[in-house]
């Protein structure tokens, strides 16, 4: 379990450093890793992963017959590049992937190179994307463990809206933000659910892969809290229109004991209470 910080809390410019420094070294971690299993996944050319999936069930009917093929798409927050990858396996062209962990988009540029993919990786801040891309896209995505890394999402939204080209399509998928505020042995809310209260820091020397645990040096990591109604909120007011919104039972790692194997990830066993896991929100740029 993460130790929670019980000395003064980092500044936000300090909080975002060691949060990258974290994941540098977690780019490391995860690309041995047996849950990445990247080898394999090079080799396979026609093989998507599992986050990407679940994020084209959510986007599907939200784009033409043809899906993404030929359509330019940005991956915003990319980590090793494993779900960039899979979207231009899909077919998306002119693939941009951004990250602020230059360690991870090394690995993503090789991982990419190795599979037989062009796929362009740039260095960055999701909050301020559209200050280091000067284009467009029809497509901007992010899914699976995101925003909890952003300190707010005014800036964030308004980069995704100046992103997308007059018709575009953007799509975040991700861990449903009840769960940050929840303790499950037992079940109860301990932490909060609404933004606003500052960042939590805590101190973890693991990841989410397995066997993790002791292989990350720089253990000190802050999260930030965006409820459903700020996410959805800050698109609007970024000019965006919402598409769809969805709570979905299932997500893509096993984010605490109780959870069980389903085909989409991970699950509540039948007999628990129905809780959302992720949520899905699709928002498009007006024509």
């Amino acid at each position: 379990m993460p130790t929670l910080w019980k000395g003064p809390m980092m500044d936000e410019a300090a909080a975002i450093a060691a949060n990258r420094a974290n994941w540098d070294d977690r780019a490391e971690v995860h690309r041995r890793s047996r849950m990445y299993d990247v080898d394999a996944f090079v080799a396979d050319t026609g093989r998507i992963s599992p986050v990407v999936r679940n994020d084209l069930a959510v986007l599907t009917a939200h784009l033409p017959e043809s899906g993404v093929r030929d359509r330019s798409l940005l991956h915003l927050q990319c980590h090793i590049g494993i779900d960039t990858l899979s979207w231009a396996r899909l077919g998306a062209v002119d693939v941009h992937g951004l990250d602020f962990s230059p360690n991870s988009l090394s690995h993503a540029a090789r991982i990419a190179q190795a599979a037989g993919h062009e796929i362009t990786f740039v260095e960055g801040d999701a909050r301020f994307a559209s200050a280091v891309l000067d284009r467009r896209f029809d497509l901007v995505v992010t899914s699976a463990g995101t925003i909890v890394w952003l300190p707010e999402l005014e800036d964030w939204a308004r980069s995704i809206h100046d992103l997308l080209e007059p018709g575009g399509v953007f799509l975040i998928r991700d861990d449903h933000p009840i769960l940050g505020s929840m303790e499950f042995e037992p079940w109860e809310i301990n932490d909060d659910y609404l933004g606003g209260g500052g960042h939590r820091t805590y101190i973890e020397s693991g990841s989410y892969t397995e066997d993790s645990a002791g292989q990350i040096t720089h253990d000190t990591v802050s999260e930030w809290r965006h409820g459903l109604g700020e996410v959805a909120g800050a698109l609007l007011r970024a000019g965006l229109r919402i598409e769809a919104v969805e709570e979905l039972p299932t997500m893509d790692w096993p984010a605490f004991p109780d959870l069980v194997p389903c085909p989409q990830g991970w699950t509540l066993p039948p007999e628990a209470p129905r809780i959302p896991l992720n949520f899905a929100v699709v928002a498009t740029r007006p024509a």
